[in-house]
Order: C-alpha cells, then sequence, then structure tokens
C-alpha cells in the first residue's frame, strides 16, 4: 500500500476483533484487521482505519473548468486539478482505470494541502477540483485543503460518482461549492452489473448536495444499447427537473469504448441530438452534449428568448450575452455562478 506515514481516518467506528465500519460512502464496508474497503485504499490496521493515500498524488493539472465538466460554476476560468489512485466502484468502462484500478503501479507524489492552495493560487486559479479518480475516498485531504482554499478565496469542486454518504457530504458542506456527478444510468440493474454500486444512494447524494447549497451539475454518459433507451432519459430528465430543478446543467456525453468495455461502438451523434430534445421536451433548460466537439448544443443559450450566452469550442468558452448572471437580451437569471 503507497504512502510513507499513516492519516487516520474520519467517520469510521471500532468494533469487536479489531472490525472498523466506515461511514464515508454508501458501501459502509466493514473491514477487518489489515484489509481495506472496497475503495482499496483505506486499511484497517490493528484495530484503527488509516487514509493511505493522503497528500498522495497521482495527477496534476491546471485545467479549463469546462474540462470537467462544469459550465455554469466560473466559465471560463482555470482549475487547479488534483487526483490520487483508487475507486468505490469498479465501473467496467472506466476511462481513468489506470488510476483508480491499478494504482500501485503509479507513481506518487506528495503535495501536502497548504501547498495545494499555493500552488492554485500561483498558477492564478479560480478554483481547486478533485477529479481523475473518486474523491470521496480523499475525503481527509480534500477536507482540510478545501477548508484552506476557501480562506484563500478559492472555490471548491469535487468531481464525483456520487457515493458518498450522508455524513460524509455534510461534514464537507461548509467548504465545497459545486458538486460535479454521475448519474451513470437511471435503472439500479445498470449499476449493479457495471459498477457494483447502487442508483439510489447517488440519486440521494445529488439531491442532499443541492439541498445544501452546493452548485449541482450532473454527467450522464450515453452507452450505446445500455442506457440510450428513450423512456430511462425521460425518467431521469423528469427526476432532475423534480426533484432538483430544471435550471440544473446535464451533460449528455458521448461514450467512447474502454477499459473491459470495447465491444460497444461510440454513441452516435444522432443518439445525443434525440436525448437533448428529449430533455428539453421535458422541461430541462440547459442540457448539453459533451465530447461532440464544436456542436452548437455545447452553447449556453437563455432558456427564455433563447440569446446565445456562452459560445464554446471544445473546452475554450466566450461569455457573450450575459450581464452579470443575466441575459443581456431579456434579463432572465442564467443559473450561473460567476464568482467562487
Amino acid at each position: 500500500m503507497p504512502g510513507t506515514s499513516l492519516h487516520e481516518a474520519r467517520l469510521y467506528a471500532k468494533g469487536e476483533d479489531q472490525e472498523t465500519t466506515c461511514s464515508l460512502c454508501n458501501h459502509r464496508c466493514r473491514i477487518r484487521e489489515g484489509k481495506t474497503g472496497i475503495c482499496g485504499v483505506r486499511k484497517n490496521v490493528g484495530g484503527t482505519l488509516y487514509a493511505t493515500t493522503y497528500s498522495l498524488v497521482s495527477a496534476e493539472a491546471v485545467d479549463p473548468v469546462e474540462k470537467k465538466p462544469l459550465y455554469h460554476y466560473l466559465p471560463g476560468t482555470t482549475t487547479y486539478s488534483l487526483g490520487s489512485i483508487g475507486c468505490n466502484f469498479s465501473c467496467s468502462h472506466c476511462q481513468n482505470w489506470h488510476i483508480s484500478r491499478n494504482g500501485n503501479r503509479v507513481r506518487l507524489q506528495e503535495i501536502l494541502p497548504v501547498e495545494g492552495v499555493r500552488r492554485a493560487v500561483a498558477a492564478g486559479c479560480s478554483s481547486i477540483a478533485w477529479t481523475y479518480n473518486e474523491p470521496t475516498i480523499w475525503h481527509e485531504y480534500a477536507l482540510e485543503m478545501a477548508t484552506e482554499a476557501r480562506k484563500q478565496g478559492l472555490g471548491t469542486v469535487y468531481v464525483t460518482n456520487g457515493y458518498i454518504s450522508e455524513e460524509g457530504l455534510d461534514e464537507l458542506s461548509p467548504v465545497l461549492n459545486a458538486f460535479r456527478v454521475d448519474i451513470k444510468a437511471f435503472r439500479d440493474d445498470f449499476y449493479r452489473s457495471v459498477c457494483h454500486a447502487h442508483l439510489e444512494p447517488v440519486l440521494a447524494s445529488t439531491a442532499r448536495a443541492h439541498e445544501i447549497g452546493m452548485h449541482v451539475e450532473i454527467v450522464n454518459l450515453v452507452i450505446p444499447g445500455l442506457n440510450d433507451g428513450e423512456e430511462e432519459v425521460t425518467g431521469l430528465v423528469r427526476w432532475i427537473v423534480d426533484t432538483l430543478g430544471p435550471e440544473v446543467p446535464v451533460h449528455f456525453t458521448r461514450f467512447h469504448p474502454d477499459y473491459q468495455m470495447t465491444d460497444r461502438m461510440a454513441t452516435p451523434l444522432a443518439t445525443l441530438e434525440k436525448i437533448y430534445r428529449i430533455a428539453q421536451d421535458n422541461g430541462l433548460f440547459y442540457p448539453y452534449l459533451g465530447n461532440v466537439a464544436s456542436h452548437p448544443f455545447e452553447h449556453t443559450y437563455c432558456h427564455t428568448c433563447h440569446a446565445l450566452l456562452i459560445l464554446r469550442s471544445g473546452f475554450d468558452s466566450r461569455i457573450i450575452g450575459l450581464e452579470g448572471t443575466r441575459c443581456k437580451s431579456c434579463g432572465t437569471e442564467a443559473a450561473i455562478v460567476r464568482n467562487p
């Protein structure tokens, strides 16, 4: 297991026979002495649970915030992005499998929380994002860095699968601004067979993040033949509109074959365009298409007068139709966060 020192975990309970129960994510793993949870990085050593990847970084970059993707949170800015290793899902189509599933082969560097914030400020970033692998299992590190980041006026972002527990999310709530969550499908059998998890905890955490005031954006990776049916897409959109509100941005993203799912083709553009219109027809103000460079459905339009508000090409964006957060043409509030 990587790491030069042990950092005691938060959100766990000690039991009999040196067993621990982790309550950070909704797997709520019971972990025997010497073993790790499903994530592979939270380890029971002598009856104490440790976060073995605390401050250990596999990937560091300055990214456009649009790459996360976040289209309504600090558009046009950069975010200091960090990832580690491990994951509490085991998705067959994972595109970061080399760090989520085979982390012991990855070279890691240590970046302490204060140093991470210093690097973000020095790079001129407006926010810090914990991303690339699942940030939930990096809880202690992200919590400490986010606390320092907010003191320095930086925004904070989780790019997450949404399996964090209510306890974990509530502990982060004072210092986490944006919750960019994958809702991978709207059927539990998909989650069970493809991700080895369940749908309901993801919906619950997404609703909770919205309830406690985090900026929420959703990604739905559209996989041909698995989660692209009209009935399923309609159900997902209606849940979002009814539970979170029509102004929550949703990115319907093109699938590319990877990892253990190379038997399916990339998502046809016509399928994505159909889903975009289903989303609009069911009341969603801000649907987007992802992984389809230079497509008009990447842009942000006013949901009232349909004026062009933000023009995008790939990860580049240009704000052209906003005064603050309102449409220049009709004055409608665009549900966009401009300041950390």
